[in-house]
């Protein structure tokens, strides 16, 4: 008994001590690993690897790698131009190559010969060829600006003539050349880019698939989906793509516990150069109030969809679950305070070491910053847009016609207007639409700024239950006949129009233009002083820290390697096991439902890895990336980030901070034994 106690109490200390690690203290990764081919990072790799990466290695994973479309990765997986993605990336694609009779979604599609592999008019991938860092030529131009205008004239002339120049050279012809800035100006790149356009469906699996788990699964882990399409480039004769010397050898077994991989795809977008103060303002206005907008919208639709089930609107809330989570991810990590205290230290320490001339960068954009959040919650919510409902939008389609109907010349634009209004005025009595005009009035009033108070106004001193009750019930744009009067008065009737909606979007529409362009007129003054910040930065730490993503090509290293979670431990790998158990403790209901054919697995498929997770920093944008090994094959495909890896927007931390991918082994498992693919199958394996 006495032994128990004492490990019992070994085991609270153990979770003690790992509760009150200090995470304020600033780490060397803090702005992340999303690493450049231009500055690629040998020396670390070499330091924590023990791995000697040379150039012939990082111009073979750069050359493998792909931009799928312009919204994911991807990457060759064999010498036949066989690409590899995310079912996610490839889904809203592949409904066009559907013939009659087939539906992808409930069953899927395998192409068993070379011919029935099935083009995607307008799909393209791009190779990232040629990276040339121009640096010291446009640091020259700009330097002999007089001020921050004149600055950014000359970058964009100098981005302009380069890019000209580099169109006329022969090793440069025939690619898409696309400028970069990186460091907020402190480096500058040219990329070329090779493009192919003939591409060809080969595999997808059904959705209860690529898509299993659903939203309850999503940013999380352990992880059981599986995630993955692969398609193929043809050249222009018509012949898949050779491309022997650039690509990835797939290998099921080319992973273990705690060895290092390297994730090479296209990071969407991070903020990890912003100050103290901004972080501050995105943690008091701009999340809270996203957050909460899309929490709202979600509890709407959900009650619509209860009374009228369907697919659009199940994809319409599942896209709106995808960006809660992400804003309630940031938003958790930005209330963290020892995370901020590590940005603040990063920050103040960055200030120490910067000579600070005429004016200082960091105090000056605070201010700037100051002045804005009076605004704040006109810019973040009270704008038109999808999910605002039709009698938002149609109050500012009012405030547009009205302002057009000065130029009644221009017939095409007022006719366009016209029929945007149309639209907007069906429907809105209906319940969904009250809900909607409802919640954005109480989440106007809720935010309302004391020094910009309009909302009130709009109220006329009832709540927003009542003010949208005896505003649909007097307006005239629910009545079609009435719609038709009001858009067949010229502009002298129209200002003296008297309806309900009318008199909201004139006090509506001015506030938000002024909020917007409050914002707008501030921005010059902001970006150049951000870009003296990140200069600052950059001239402190150089290339040792990584640039925000920026949707171009990275390189991020990191290791196989499990994590602390929710008081137990989360396994590198998962296998095809956990996704029948999740599957039948669901009772096989969506999204955790699995196809007939997947009935009866035999022991092989059971005991192959699934899903796995790294330390790798990724973003939105890294979909479909490969994941590869120090032989540059490749082992995973990243389809996702767990919920912890959220805060890495601002900052990075690899405690808990994972990537998720499908195991190389898990893909060709399934290959195998469920879909019967030899041809691919034996593509990817050589067997």
């Amino acid at each position: 008994m006495k032994k128990l106690i004492a490990v019992l109490c070994l085991m609270f200390l153990l979770l003690d001590t790992r509760a009150q690690t200090d995470m304020s203290a600033p780490k060397r990764f803090d702005y992340g690993k999303m690493w450049t081919f231009e500055y690629p990072p040998k020396d670390w790799f070499k330091e924590a690897y023990n791995f000697t990466a040379d150039d012939k290695w990082f111009e073979g994973v750069r050359m493998s790698a792909l931009r799928f479309a312009s919204w994911c990765s991807a990457s060759f997986v064999s010498p036949n131009g066989l690409i590899m993605t995310n079912h996610h990336c490839s889904r809203d694609v592949v409904g066009a190559l559907q013939k009659e009779g087939e539906n992808f979604d409930k069953n899927g599609f395998y192409a068993a010969t070379l011919a029935d592999e099935r083009r995607a008019k307008d799909l393209f991938v791009e190779q990232l060829v040629k990276v040339e860092d121009i640096t010291e030529r446009m640091l020259k131009i700009m330097d002999k600006a007089s001020d921050d205008v004149q600055r950014k004239q000359f970058q964009d002339s100098a981005m302009m003539m380069i890019t000209k120049e580099y169109n006329g050279k022969s090793e440069w012809k025939g690619l898409r050349i696309q400028p970069v800035t990186y460091y907020s100006g402190g480096k500058f790149s040219l990329y070329g880019y090779k493009k192919y356009s003939d591409i060809r469906l080969v595999f997808i699996p059904e959705t209860d698939l690529g898509f299993f788990g659903g939203d309850p699964d999503n940013f999380t882990y352990p992880r059981y989906d599986f995630d993955c399409t692969f398609w193929r480039a043809y050249d222009d004769n018509g012949n898949p793509f050779n491309t022997s010397a650039n690509y990835f050898k797939f290998n099921p077994d080319g992973i273990t516990e705690n060895e290092p991989v390297f994730v090479i795809g296209n990071p969407g977008n991070t903020e990890r150069y912003r100050t103290f103060k901004q972080l501050e303002y995105d943690r008091d206005y701009r999340y809270p109030m996203q957050y909460e907008m899309m929490t709202n919208r979600i509890k709407i639709l959900q009650k619509e969809y209860d009374k009228n089930p369907n697919f659009d609107l199940l994809n319409e809330i599942f896209g709106l679950s995808n960006s809660q989570k992400a804003f309630g991810g940031i938003l958790g990590g930005l209330r963290n305070p020892q995370l901020l205290a590590r940005k603040k230290a990063t920050e103040d320490d960055i200030r120490k070491k910067t000579k600070i001339k005429k004016e200082d960068y960091w105090l000056e954009l605070e201010k700037a910053v100051e002045g804005l959040k009076k605004y704040a919650a006109t810019v973040t919510i009270a704008g038109p847009g999808g999910i605002k409902g039709n009698a938002v939008n149609l109050a500012y389609a009012l405030g547009r016609y009205e302002k057009a109907l000065e130029n009644p010349a221009n017939l095409a634009a007022l006719d366009k207007l016209r029929t945007e209004i149309r639209a907007y005025c069906k429907d809105l009595t209906s319940e969904t639409e009250k809900a909607y005009f409802i919640t954005y009035l109480q989440e106007l009033q809720k935010y309302e700024h004391p020094d910009f108070k309009y909302v009130g106004m709009i109220l006329d001193g009832k709540s927003a239950e009542a003010r949208v009750e005896k505003i649909l019930k007097k307006t005239d744009f629910t009545d079609a006949e009435k719609v038709e009067k009001i858009l067949a008065m010229d502009a002298k009737k129209f200002k003296k129009a008297d309806d309900e909606i009318l008199e909201m979007s004139r006090i509506l529409v001015p506030k938000y233009n002024e909020a917007i362009n409050a914002f707008q007129s501030s921005t010059p003054r902001r970006r150049a002083l951000e870009a003296r910040i990140a200069n600052s930065v950059f001239g402190v730490k150089g290339t040792n820290l990584p640039p925000d993503a920026t949707f171009t090509l990275r390189i991020s290293d990191g290791v196989v390697k499990g994590y602390d979670y929710n008081g137990t431990i989360a396994p590198y790998k998962t296998s095809f096991y956990g996704m029948y158990d999740r599957n039948t403790s669901f009772n096989q209901k969506y999204p955790f439902a699995l196809p007939a054919r997947w009935e009866n697995p035999p022991l092989e498929l059971l005991k192959a890895p699934l899903n796995f997770v790294a330390t790798n920093d990724i973003i939105g944008g890294n979909s479909g990336s490969p994941i590869v090994n120090r032989n540059r094959e490749a082992v995973g495909l990243i389809f996702d980030g767990n919920i912890e890896s959220l805060p890495g927007n601002f900052i990075y931390d690899d405690t808990s901070n994972r990537s998720v991918a499908v195991h190389a082994g898990g893909i060709v498992a399934a290959l195998k034994y469920i879909y019967r693919a030899d041809r691919l199958y034996s593509e990817l394996t050589g067997k």
